[in-house]
């Protein structure tokens, strides 16, 4: 039987609109000043989105049992009813009253320019989610109001509920004693390798040096891979092959989920890893962050042809 995951993090709309022209044909350099423009756009679609709802997701279509904690606005009704026909638990998702969602709008030109505005709403409340009588095998604090990621690391903690410290698009808001606070809380940390720098900078701490008193670090690397470094020792986890690169949004969110369900498996950090790039290298090949769906026997093939292993039964 699954075991409960508690994922914390943001849930979120994206409106992403385009634009079949080029911004800089329309914003004038001498008038920057004065900036007033406006831009048709033809094409324009709407995504689930969010680390903790795009985590959940993820475990979901492995059979885990994720539970999202996340705070959304009264406009929330679509996703939360999504996420219940997929037979997600959504009773730590908690609706803000006179709150919209978090947004972000995004308009991309023939460039692959992007002008973006992101509407915290109802994120911004995350820390009033209380997770005092909460039981999990496991955790995660993914991205979200930094007030919330704290207090979810806190309860976590006093939980005993280990849980990885997932940096993400958090990384803005977290200096050096915020980064050495929260990773004296977790048990693991997840970067991608431009995070990974960005810690070691702030904390004036190598990734080697951390990881020694975590049980692992997980350092993301793209088409590369992984790096796991855990019992003093790196360990490269090679890549898995994309069967189309068409969009990176929301790859890092898939191998958190893969990870996550790997170790409330029974699995040791180095498959649990293999398993997130597994499910990384499936969601490349979809736009948008929660559109792929494989089955669990077409994961399972692609996770033995990969590495030769099987999903737990």
């Amino acid at each position: 039987m699954a075991t409960p995951v508690l994922v914390c993090g943001s849930m979120a709309f994206d409106t992403i609109a385009v634009f079949e022209g080029r911004f800089k044909e329309h914003i004038l350099a001498d008038r920057i000043q004065s900036l007033s423009v406006s831009f048709l756009v033809p094409s324009m679609r709407k995504e689930y989105g969010g680390c903790s709802g795009n985590i959940a997701y993820n475990m979901n279509l492995l059979g885990g049992k994720p539970v999202p904690v996340a705070t959304v606005g009264e406009d929330a009704g679509e996703y939360l009813e999504r996420l219940t026909d997929l037979g997600i638990d959504v009773s730590r998702v908690k609706v803000v009253p006179g709150t919209f969602t978090a947004q972000c709008f995004i308009t991309t030109d023939l460039d692959d320019n992007q002008i973006t505005a992101f509407h915290p709403g109802a994120m911004s409340f995350s820390a009033s989610n209380d997770l005092s009588d909460a039981k999990a095998a496991w955790g995660i604090v993914a991205p979200d109001a930094k007030e919330g990621m704290f207090a979810h690391a806190e309860r976590l903690h006093q939980r005993g509920i280990p849980f990885i410290f997932d940096l993400g698009q958090a990384m803005p808001l977290f200096d050096g004693a915020d980064l050495e606070r929260m990773l004296g809380l977790a048990q693991a940390l997840t970067v991608n390798d431009y995070e990974a720098g960005v810690v070691e900078q702030r904390t004036g701490r190598s990734m080697a040096d951390i990881a020694t008193r975590l049980q692992a670090v997980v350092v993301t690397r793209g088409a590369e891979g992984a790096t796991l470094l855990t019992e003093g020792k790196a360990i490269q986890i090679e890549p898995v092959r994309a069967a189309q690169v068409v969009d990176p949004t929301g790859c890092g969110d898939a191998q958190r989920g893969g990870l996550l369900y790997g170790l409330t498996s029974g699995w040791g950090w180095e498959d649990s890893c293999r398993l997130g790039n597994v499910m990384g290298a499936i969601k490349i090949a979809s736009r948008g962050p929660q559109n792929h769906a494989p089955s669990r026997a077409e994961i399972d093939a692609v996770l033995h042809a990969a590495y030769g292993i099987h999903l737990p039964a």
